[in-house]
């Protein structure tokens, strides 16, 4: 199955990035994750989960403009936000969405301010966020995307607390887990968080399923 009507701007910055077709993952949840349903997606590491996130928020954010976040991603290292950052601004190059990442060895007064001219994609772990969201005051009701990537090991660190303080806070949006496993923590937080959600399960899979597919772009 093709990625069908991606934006050509992210295609174009896809393919000069090496990533000419769609694996099985991205294939398969590419138009539920473009509807704006929840869901759940559970696959193993290595399997594209990180670039699947990047290629479905700038499909849903590119061509708009706010002042407030759009979108928050929740993970749960330094090394994963300047990772995940790092992929955003590679591929969302030319579209003009800001992206910006926060961690825990950070400068908060610093990020406060940077936040408050102006971010279209917030990348953080869950304690920045939780310090940054419960004072800084900032819209949360622009969100169009909640997402928590790495649940599982997010979850172990015992942070469901402060993603659900977010979220909480939220009027609608709609939010996303990755994870490795089903464990009964996810399922927990996505009965408490989620709107009936689906859930893509490609914990059985061997490597070869994630192969490439290709990639169609949208029309001008």
């Amino acid at each position: 199955m093709k990625l069908k009507k991606i934006n050509k701007i992210l295609q174009d910055n896809l393919i000069a990035n090496g990533l000419t077709e769609a694996n099985e993952m991205q294939s398969e949840t590419f138009s539920t994750l473009k509807s704006g349903a929840d869901c759940i997606v559970i696959a193993p590491k290595g399997s594209g989960k990180t670039t699947t996130i990047v290629i479905n928020v700038i499909q849903k954010l590119v061509g708009q403009i706010e002042e407030s976040p759009r979108a928050l991603v929740f993970v749960e290292t330094k090394e994963k936000v300047l990772e995940m950052v790092d992929l955003f601004n590679k591929y969302a190059k030319g579209t003009n969405l800001e992206i910006y990442g926060i961690h825990d060895k950070g400068d908060t007064d610093y990020d406060k301010n940077y936040i408050s001219t102006g971010v279209d994609i917030l990348v953080g772990t869950p304690k920045k966020l939780s310090d940054m969201f419960s004072g800084a005051g900032y819209n949360v009701n622009r969100l169009k995307m909640f997402i928590v990537d790495d649940a599982d090991a997010i979850l172990k660190l015992r942070h469901e607390t402060k993603i659900m303080r977010i979220s909480d806070g939220i009027a609608k949006t709609q939010r996303i887990v990755f994870t490795d496993a089903l464990t009964e923590r996810i399922e927990i937080l996505a009965y408490k968080m989620l709107i009936e959600p689906f859930e893509f399960d490609f914990e059985e899979y061997d490597d070869e399923d994630f192969e490439d597919e290709e990639i169609d772009s949208e029309e001008e």
